[in-house]
């Protein structure tokens, strides 16, 4: 992204109550009614068939009248219709077929929050969840119809507490097509295949379904506690931020688990400082910590968009992020959220949602720049990755500027003649490139210049305990300080694996020489599968297999891996993130391709849901320790600095913890004719990896 002004977002100079502001949520999106809603209509299949369309429809109207959606829904009404006089005659023919199937029941309008959808119909067959997603009328299917249904399945298997285990079969009916003619497929996934279908084979795929899967071993479903179980998702942060960005709060969409109380407590502490800092009219900054994924930007976004910091004129807050990428991907994904709901024309709907999420260089040349005299109208400013802002080297080589992000921000908001706010989000063993200042210059910074602010700060970040690969704020507390210690203002949960918890403690282990360590940590991984090979292409199969639905996947590798270009990855080619992250499937410039790596620059911030990590020959295992290495012109040189040793292991620190489900680390094999690629520089890690306890997929 470019920091020239003439590349200045939409908006800036303006005071921000002239911003555009999110707008209330669409009806049909997201629910105020909270995590979880009941369908619109169950039955058991012999009372459903007793029941008229009129009776039926009604019933799903006021279903959604009570979950707090529009009733004015002629065009939703017709489809019910439709629906419902497609399914008496098959649930007529299947009781008469299998009179016990009367005690099964039928769920029609089941909502999927994660996915602001609900499922057409769901049949719950004694041990047998059978979702079933019609497409009236149409009389072929598409690949997007088939993840459609797919994701269904899948959300019910991840996060519907009462599905867990269970076996769900998906199918699609186009009640326009020709009966197909196949056979079931199986998978060994409690998620089976989906089952293409249309109106007069339904019945049939229905029990052929039934007759394969079943088992009269199992518990039967009871419909009553299937209907009202928890739905506890993990968000991704772009379903987060369109969640926000409608005017909601990501808690009607958040997982209730350990991980995400310990997110609501840390949002409730952080509102309390905001609150303090208006009571007393003081200056506060809170340093928000957190493991990689435990959710440190989802915090912010929901702090920052919380009715407390709202007003009549707009908001008292500010999100700032100087990670391009990240600015990027999350507001053209707003951006075309807006698009679809409203239906504007795409450039009007990014200029809508410019100020957002918004770059913190804007920021930075807006109040120190061209006003320079002038305090922000935000009291408070959310900085994202605040341990990456930069010193003041690299601002002066950048901009002229002989000062520190840091400086520059506790300066612009000290301008305030009553309260401010900083709340600075800092992520362990995340700082990746040279210049950035890190978590020591905003403590040198307050302690010299600016003591009279009050820092709210972890009792993990005062004791040193944080991270073993981030730095400390202060190499020594000043007595003159005012410090506050929260237990909450520390994240130590990751969110982002929601299959299992103990990733980034895994990776931490591997990247700090701590092998035995890790072999333990992977018992603990068993349903975040970890695998590795030295065959990119068996690589690239394992990632196709492995994504269903509207899951997404992609190749990453360390900027430093020059040499992967050998096997077709540059990692120097331009990369457009916002296609590669947003894009579906069919083109060819999103990450589904596993054409072009991202590398940790464009992916830190963000995640996929399966993952490609391609080892490039940077960071290499020699006598039991870690090399460090950079390609210069024709050959690799030693690294020696500390400073940029620990910047390439926490490259690797970010390429490994970006899956939400899982991960496959690409390792070559090398060519003996090629003197930057020979097998030693990658056998050792390959062995060094497998005793961590990664298996391999060859």
């Amino acid at each position: 992204m470019s920091d020239s002004k003439s590349n200045r977002k939409p908006g800036a100079g303006l005071p921000r109550a002239a911003h555009p502001r999110p707008t209330p949520c669409h009806p049909d999106l997201v629910s105020s009614a909270g995590v979880h809603m009941p369908a619109y209509y169950r039955d058991q299949l012999n009372a459903f068939l007793d029941r008229d369309v009129d009776t039926i429809c009604g019933r799903l109207i006021q279903g959604a009248s009570d979950a707090g959606f529009a009733t004015h829904v002629h065009d939703q009404t017709d489809a019910w219709t439709k629906q419902i006089e497609l399914l008496h005659p098959i649930v007529s023919e299947l009781l008469r077929d299998r009179p016990d199937a009367a005690r099964w029941s039928i769920l029609l309008e089941f909502p999927i929050p994660r996915r602001s959808k609900r499922i057409d119909a769901v049949i719950l067959a004694d041990d047998l969840v059978l979702v079933i997603e019609f497409k009236i009328g149409k009389t072929s299917l598409t690949e997007a119809d088939r993840r459609q249904a797919e994701d269904y399945a899948l959300d019910l298997r991840d996060f519907h507490k009462a599905s867990a285990g269970r076996i769900v079969v998906p199918l699609l009916a186009a009640t326009g097509s020709a009966p197909p003619e196949r056979q079931l497929a199986d998978i060994d996934d409690v998620v089976k295949p989906v089952i293409d279908t249309n109106g007069t084979r339904l019945i049939t795929d229905l029990l052929s379904a039934y007759d394969r899967w079943h088992d009269s071993l199992r518990d039967r479903i009871r419909a009553d506690a299937w209907d009202n179980s928890p739905y506890e998702p993990t968000p991704t942060i772009l379903e987060a931020a369109q969640v926000l960005y409608a005017g909601q709060s990501v808690r009607e969409i958040s997982r209730s688990h350990a991980g995400a109380d310990n997110l609501n407590r840390t949002t409730q502490a952080v509102l309390n400082a905001i609150r303090e800092a208006q009571r007393e009219q003081r200056k506060i900054i809170c340093f928000l910590t957190g493991v990689p994924g435990a959710g440190k930007t989802l915090a912010g976004l929901n702090i920052v968009h919380d009715p407390a910091l709202q007003n009549d004129n707009g908001g008292l807050g500010v999100f700032l992020s100087g990670n391009g990428p990240l600015v990027t991907v999350l507001s053209e994904a707003l951006a075309r959220d807006h698009k679809r709901r409203t239906g504007a024309k795409i450039d009007d709907a990014r200029r809508h949602v410019s100020t957002f999420v918004q770059n913190v260089h804007a920021f930075v040349r807006e109040y120190v720049d061209d006003q320079p005299d002038l305090a922000p109208p935000d009291k408070v400013v959310l900085f994202d990755e605040a341990q990456r802002a930069w010193n003041s080297a690299r601002e002066k080589r950048k901009f002229g500027r002989d000062e520190s992000e840091p400086s520059m921000m506790l300066r612009v908001m000290d301008r305030h003649a009553d309260w401010a706010v900083i709340v600075a989000l800092i992520g362990g063993g995340q700082e990746i490139h040279d210049g950035e200042a890190g978590l020591p210059e905003w403590g040198r910074t307050i302690a010299e210049r600016y003591p009279h602010w009050r820092v709210h700060i972890s009792s993990e970040l005062a004791r040193g305990r944080f991270d073993q690969s981030a730095q400390p704020l202060f190499e020594k507390t000043p007595a003159d300080l005012d410090i506050v210690e929260d237990p909450d203002l520390h994240l130590a949960v990751a969110l982002r694996s929601f299959r299992a918890d103990q990733v980034a403690a895994w990776v931490d282990a591997v990247l700090s020489d701590r092998p035995a360590d890790a072999r333990q940590l992977m018992s603990q991984l068993h349903a975040f599968p970890i695998r590795m090979t030295r065959d990119l292409s068996r690589a690239k199969r394992w990632l196709r297999t492995q994504t269903r639905g509207h899951r997404r996947c992609g190749l990453v590798a360390s900027s430093g891996g020059r040499r992967l270009r050998a096997d077709g990855l540059d990692v120097k080619a331009e990369l457009n993130v916002a296609n590669w992250f947003l894009d579906p499937p069919p083109d060819v410039r999103s990450s589904y391709y596993l054409e072009l790596p991202a590398t940790e620059f464009a992916v830190q911030g963000l995640e996929l849901d399966w993952v490609g990590v391609c080892w490039g020959g940077d960071l290499r295992r020699h006598r039991d320790a870690w090399t460090f290495n950079q390609f210069r012109g024709s050959k690799w040189q030693s690294v020696a600095d500390d400073m940029k040793q620990r910047y390439l292991l926490n490259k690797y620190r970010v390429l490994m913890t970006r899956a939400r489900e899982g991960f496959v680390i690409y390792i070559p094999t090398g060519d003996p004719a090629d003197h930057t690629r020979p097998a030693s520089h990658y056998q050792s890690t390959a062995t060094y990896l497998q005793s961590c306890g990664v298996v391999s997929i060859d």
